[in-house]
C-alpha cells in the first residue's frame, strides 16, 4: 500500500484567530458587508416525485383520488382509484415535446359512461371465457355474460368499474409507488371465493413503469389480471395512427379465434402470415393485408400471442414498439405467458376521449399481458386456478426510451 502524505495548514496563534474573526464580523460584531448569509441546507431533489390529490367524484358521490408519479426525465404517470386506472402517461418526444400517450378521458364522467377499458385494471378474469361459465372441482359456475354469450374482462361490473382504495404510498430512493387494493366478494360476477387484490404502480428514474399484482382467495377460484394498456406513442389526441409504429413480439405463434373471438383448438404459427412480428415491422401494413383471421377481428389484430418461455418467475422481454416519427419507444417485459394485442379495429369513432377526439380505427394499440383466454375451459392451457394456500403474483414492466428518425444513421 502506498503511503499518502497529507499537508496540514499551520495553526494560527489564538490572538491572530481572534483578529481574523473581528475582520470577518466587522467592528460592531456584525457580518462583513461583503459576506453573504449562509442559506439553510436544501433537501436533495427526489429522483421520482409523488403527489396525491383529489380527482373529482363519481355519479354516486364517492370521491376519487389521483396519484402522480414523475421522474427527472419527464416521464409522468397519473393513476386514479377508479378502476386502478392509468389516467395519463406523459413522455417527451426526441425534441423534448411532452405529450400524453394514454387513451382515456379528461374526467370521471367519460370513464363511467364508456366501456372502453382504457388503461384500466382488468379483473377477475381478463379477456374472454366462452359461454360465460366454467367447471371447478365438479361444480359449474355461471358468470356475467357481457359480450354475447361470453364473459369479457371480468363481466358487466368488472374491477375496472370499482373504486379501489389506496393501500400504501412509497417514496423510495430512486423510485416512487402507489398500491391500490380491492376486495371482491364471493359470487362477484359469478366467480367463487372472496378475493383480495393489490395492484402497485411504480416509477423509477430509469424510465421503467412497473405494474405488480398480488391476490389471495378464501376458496378455490380462477384469476387472470391485466393492465389494458391502450396508447399511441405519437400522442393523444392522436395526430397519426398508432399502428404506424414498428412492432416486434417475442412469439412464434398466436391463438387463432372463431367468430366470437374465442380461441380455436390449435395454436397458429405466425411464420408466413401478417401476424409475424418476430422481426420489427410497421403494424399498419400488416393489418391491411388479406387474411381470414384479420377479417374475423374487423380488419386487424385482436389475438393472444404465445410468448416464448411461457409463465416466468421474473419479467422477460415480450414487446418492442418504436414510433420513428416522434422518437418515442417502449418495451414491455412480463412474467405472463400471453400477450393480447389489439390494434383498435373496433374504434371507428366510438370513444370520445381526451380533448373530445373520437379516435378512428388504428389510432390506438393495446397490449395486455395475461394468461390465455378461456383458460378455465381449456386444460391444455397454462392454469389460472388459485387456491387459498397460494398467492397470485404478476409483474409487467414498461420501459420508455427514444429512437432516431427513420433514415437517420
Amino acid at each position: 500500500m502506498t503511503a499518502v502524505c497529507r499537508r496540514t495548514a499551520p495553526r494560527l496563534p489564538a490572538a491572530a484567530m481572534c483578529l481574523v474573526s473581528l475582520i470577518a464580523l466587522g467592528a460592531c460584531g456584525k457580518p462583513h458587508a461583503g459576506a453573504e448569509p449562509r442559506s439553510p441546507a436544501r433537501a436533495p431533489t427526489p429522483a421520482v416525485s409523488l403527489t396525491r390529490m383529489p380527482f373529482g367524484a363519481l355519479s354516486s358521490g364517492a370521491p376519487v383520488e389521483a396519484v402522480v408519479l414523475t421522474n427527472r426525465h419527464g416521464l409522468s404517470a397519473t393513476v386514479i382509484t377508479y378502476g386502478a386506472t392509468l389516467q395519463s402517461l406523459r413522455f417527451p418526444d426526441r425534441n423534448g415535446q411532452v405529450a400524453d400517450l394514454a387513451v382515456g378521458y379528461d374526467d370521471l364522467a367519460g370513464y363511467e359512461a364508456t366501456p372502453g377499458y382504457t388503461n384500466v385494471t382488468i379483473g377477475r378474469f381478463a379477456n374472454r371465457i366462452d359461454g360465460a361459465g366454467f367447471a371447478l372441482d365438479g361444480k359449474t359456475y355461471k358468470l356475467s355474460a357481457n359480450e354475447g354469450t361470453s364473459l369479457l374482462h371480468g363481466g358487466a361490473e368488472g374491477w375496472d368499474k370499482r373504486n379501489w382504495a389506496i393501500k400504501a404510498i412509497d417514496r423510495g430512493t430512486g423510485k416512487a409507488a402507489v398500491t391500490f387494493t380491492l376486495t371482491s366478494p364471493d359470487g362477484d360476477q359469478g366467480f367463487p371465493g372472496t378475493v383480495t387484490a393489490d395492484v402497485t404502480y411504480e416509477l423509477n428514474d430509469d424510465n421503467d413503469l412497473t405494474i405488480r399484482y398480488r391476490a389471495t382467495t378464501d376458496k378455490p377460484t380462477v384469476i387472470n389480471l391485466t393492465h389494458h394498456g391502450m396508447l399511441n406513442l405519437g400522442g393523444i389526441p392522436a395526430t397519426h395512427l398508432a399502428t404506424d409504429a414498428e412492432l416486434a413480439i417475442e412469439s412464434d405463434a398466436i391463438l387463432p379465434i372463431d367468430g366470437s373471438l374465442i380461441p380455436l383448438a390449435q395454436a397458429m404459427p405466425v411464420a408466413g402470415t401478417p401476424f409475424d412480428f418476430r422481426r420489427a415491422a410497421a403494424v399498419t401494413g400488416r393489418v391491411r393485408m388479406a387474411h381470414p383471421q384479420l377479417a374475423i377481428a374487423n380488419g386487424g389484430i385482436d389475438h393472444n400471442y404465445l410468448l416464448r418461455g411461457g409463465r416466468t418467475a421474473t419479467p422477460k422481454l415480450a414487446v418492442t414498439l418504436e414510433d420513428r416519427r416522434s422518437g418515442r419507444a417502449m418495451t414491455i417485459s412480463t412474467t405472463e405467458p400471453g400477450m393480447q394485442v389489439y390494434t383498435g379495429n373496433f374504434l371507428a369513432g366510438k370513444i370520445a376521449g381526451k380533448g373530445g377526439q373520437h379516435l378512428a380505427k388504428y389510432q390506438a394499440i393495446t397490449f395486455e399481458a395475461q394468461a390465455y383466454p378461456d383458460s378455465p375451459n381449456r386444460p391444455d392451457f397454462p392454469g389460472t386456478r388459485l387456491d387459498p394456500s397460494q398467492v397470485y403474483r404478476q409483474t409487467t414492466v414498461h420501459h420508455f426510451y427514444h429512437v432516431k428518425q427513420a433514415g437517420t444513421p
